[in-house]
């Protein structure tokens, strides 16, 4: 399966999950910034999640089929659009070679996700595909998508996304008839982050503590994938003393210097100075990712056990959503 890249959006790379196994070696995270959509969107053509996709920002895109392609895409960055239609997302889409398909944007978020049968085929790079725009490597040659870019898929793909295939295709189907429900995996106020409490907590003075968890925020102009910056009521610290470098990972939010929040995302740095505030929950990684500059947002205070405990649900509804794709096409 191929395509070619007709316009290639503002920002649209190639994202896995990411390369966690280099965070010693000071290498960032990268992946997917939303990767309940990246998960969602490989499901659906039946690929496991490490499969890699492409991450349209802004959308604003279009791409041909060179070969009939099976795909499917989630996210609230765009909408899916084939001969003036809007084709539906979170489930298996079926084109013929010559398909001329737009990504239109969405004004609800962000970002999308664009998944093939047997993923996206482009070197590992320590063990990941994630594009590191800012070193200039993984995904596809180091840097964001072009046009006349050319794309192929896996050569392998399992039994599920053949049976997939087979079914549209023996039914000259564009899509099936059955979707993921992406919006019962995500709380109804998607803009209430909820965070835990991190180790500086204790540096703010108690009106800046109450200030962080009652005011809102908005998303900066000067945010992307290394991390959102926040305007608001500054936080003034109680103490004075400097934070050694220490670890921080896509979800810690920071104070500068100023006062000023940055919650960092998937392409931030290994380490920091700024004293950590809070901690985005896992779960809400993905509400955050869809944030565009403009957006206002509110923290909430939940314990670790509660992000744990809403963390393993998620799992576990993603782990039933895979079993019952494969339940059906086991069947068939």
């Amino acid at each position: 399966m191929k395509i070619s890249i007709i316009k290639p959006g503002l920002l649209s790379t190639v994202q896995d999950m990411g390369r966690y196994r280099y965070l010693s070696q000071a290498v960032p995270v990268s992946g997917a910034m939303d990767e309940l959509a990246h998960r969602l969107a490989n499901m659906a053509v039946g690929n496991g999640d490490n499969h890699a996709t492409i991450e349209f920002t802004y959308a604003d895109a279009s791409f041909k089929a060179e070969t009939p392609i099976l795909i499917a895409y989630s996210g609230d960055g765009a909408c899916l659009v084939y001969n003036d239609e809007i084709m539906p997302a979170d489930k298996p889409l079926f084109f013929s070679a010559g398909s001329v398909i737009k990504m239109i944007h969405n004004p609800i978020g962000l970002r999308t996700y664009l998944a093939v049968a047997g993923g996206w085929e482009v070197p590992d790079v320590m063990e990941s595909k994630s594009t590191y725009l800012t070193a200039g490597f993984g995904g596809f040659k180091g840097r964001t998508l072009q046009k006349a870019d050319l794309l192929v898929n896996g050569t392998i793909f399992n039994d599920v996304s053949n049976k997939i295939l087979n079914q549209l295709t023996e039914r000259s189907l564009t899509c099936s008839n059955w979707r993921i429900s992406r919006d019962s995996l995500l709380p109804e106020n998607r803009r209430k982050i909820r965070v835990v409490l991190a180790n500086e907590i204790c540096w703010f003075d108690a009106t800046s503590i109450i200030s962080f968890l009652t005011n809102a925020y908005t998303i900066d102009r000067r945010s992307n994938r290394m991390g959102y910056h926040l305007s608001g009521k500054r936080l003034v610290k109680k103490v004075d003393k400097e934070l050694l470098s220490t670890a921080v990972t896509p979800g810690t939010i920071q104070v500068t210097g100023s006062g000023d929040l940055v919650i960092l995302m998937a392409d931030c740095q290994t380490t920091g100075g700024y004293p950590r505030i809070a901690h985005v929950a896992a779960v809400d990684l993905p509400l955050c990712a869809q944030l565009k500059p403009g957006d206002r947002i509110e923290f909430t205070e939940i314990s670790r056990d509660e992000a744990e405990e809403l963390y393993l649900e998620r799992e576990h509804d993603l782990l039933l959503i895979t079993k019952a794709i494969n339940l059906k096409y086991t069947e068939t």
